[in-house]
């Protein structure tokens, strides 16, 4: 990876929000070492570089042995012509994807689930959509090692009921909290669970305060303090949130909810966006049903006032904080610090240009609410059409969908490399696998190497490629 791309936000795959224009192979970053205003942002093309299928509800991290590659897991392609290998792995250095070369394996594909990573390179995937017909959610974990490139099923003994389009985020070294989904209804916020990725088990802690109402396909992020997590947007049924009810906080040294004080011009929710830390902002990332900027900003860096902004400002980044497990303490009420303080990012190792420096955050795209977009509202209007009709007929497209075909299935079969290519001499299926940078071993590399191509910088305003619902961002960090 060239030093100019230590800074980057990458976005790949999605669907535009009228459906009038397929974008699922749209391959882009914005750079978030300059500062920029939402109202203007300058994108940089790398489509010419991808060679992944159009696809959508995808899972990913970023991982490997050098903590920089970007996998790739599960989802659909739009078009069932098309077959999609079970992971795929993108070396942020060389510029070039591959497959990851496994034997033995068992995992099935899923979609509408979330990637989590934690610091041993560990791929965390829970629940989602099992692909056998459309209200098949799951609720088992499946772990991916990024580094040895094997499987592990993790426990599913008092885990949460099968669901998709969950929040979820790594609220310690070793906690991921996940918070609400969907499984035919929007499901609660009245209580949260908790995975232990050292003990490999599953706890449920009681929520209080001012708990959100039951929604899905909501944004998640830690606070910078590490004892908080914030959500925003999401939907619940057939509708958006209203902006009132769009951003809640949760504490979590007690588990209460409470709403933020909130200044700046506060904008229309969202669904099916995501969201990350980049320095002290929560970076909100396209979606469906806005009529605002493509990206949004809330600095919140002052965790009595949190600030809707138009303007990035790198120079004072703040590397969000994950600490010790939090403790409960039912009879505390919420502590809201007057201040987060920048901390010193850890002393990097000076191996590649892409460790030269902390990174602040880089992120793929990878269609993982723009399934609910396509698929739900489509479940949705089938399980009201049935209430009303008591018909088994499959409807047609609903308007609610904005235009959008509910995608096809492919005939993959989990876990299989594809004898046939996706796309022509994508992939070396046959011959000895190769090693990318001789980090990442048992990769299968795309044909085009590590050939870098003249990438097209694109001055768009405001929303050029707004609307697309759906480059959907899975938040990954490179430090």
């Amino acid at each position: 990876m060239t030093s100019n791309l230590k800074y980057q936000a990458i976005i790949l795959g999605g669907f535009n929000e009228l459906g009038t224009r397929r974008v699922g192979r749209e391959f882009f970053y914005l750079d978030v070492s300059v500062p920029f205003n939402t109202q203007n942002i300058l994108w940089h093309d790398l489509t010419s570089i991808n060679i992944i299928p159009a696809h959508l509800a995808a899972a990913s991290v970023k991982g490997g042995a050098q903590n920089n590659t970007l996998f790739l897991y599960g989802g659909m392609p739009y078009d069932n012509t098309e077959t999609m290998a079970l992971i795929y792995a993108f070396d942020a250095r060389s510029y070039s994807w591959g497959i990851p070369k496994m034997f033995d394996v068992n995992i099935g594909r899923k979609d509408n689930l979330k990637g989590i990573v934690d610091d041993k390179g560990k791929m965390y995937m829970f629940g989602g959509n099992s692909g056998v017909n459309l209200n098949d959610n799951r609720n088992d974990m499946i772990i991916f090692d990024t580094i040895n490139l094997d499987w592990k099923i993790g426990s599913s003994i008092n885990a949460p009921s099968p669901r998709c389009v969950f929040g979820s985020t790594l609220i310690s070294d070793h906690l991921i909290i996940y918070i609400g989904g969907y499984d035919k209804v929007a499901l609660s916020l009245n209580e949260v669970y908790l995975y232990d990725t050292i003990d490999d088990n599953w706890s449920t802690k009681k929520t209080s305060g001012k708990i959100p109402s039951n929604r899905n396909s909501f944004s998640v992020v830690l606070g910078l303090d590490g004892q908080r997590v914030i959500i925003f947007g999401g939907a619940k049924e057939y509708e958006n949130l209203q902006s009132q009810n769009a951003l809640y906080v949760l504490n979590l040294i007690n588990y209460e909810w409470y709403i933020p004080k909130i200044s700046g011009k506060i904008p229309s929710p969202r669904r099916w966006h995501e969201a990350n830390v980049i320095g002290k902002y929560m970076v909100v990332s396209f979606g469906q049903g806005y009529e605002d900027n493509d990206i949004l900003l809330l600095d919140i860096s002052d965790n009595e006032e949190y600030i809707w902004t138009d303007n990035f400002d790198p120079t004072d980044p703040i590397d969000p904080i994950i600490g010790p497990s939090p403790k409960i303490t039912s009879k505390d009420s919420p502590t809201k610090p007057s201040k987060v303080q920048p901390t010193a990012s850890p002393t990097q190792t000076t191996t590649t240009p892409l460790n030269e420096s902390a990174v602040i955050g880089i992120a793929i795209a990878v269609g993982f609410f723009v399934a609910f977009s396509v698929i739900y509202l489509y479940r949705w209007n089938k399980n009201r059409r049935e209430s009303d009709n008591h018909e088994n007929t499959r409807p047609t497209t609903p308007d609610n969908t904005y235009g959008q075909r509910p995608p096809r299935r492919s005939n993959y079969e989990p876990g299989m490399i594809p004898e046939t290519p996706p796309s022509n001499n994508a992939y070396t299926h046959g011959f000895p696998p190769e090693r990318i940078n001789n980090n990442e071993q048992g990769m299968i590399p795309y044909s085009g190497g590590s050939m870098i191509p003249s990438h097209t910088n694109m001055s768009i305003s405001a929303n050029t490629y707004g609307q697309q619902t759906n480059h959907e961002q899975d938040p990954l960090y490179l430090r």
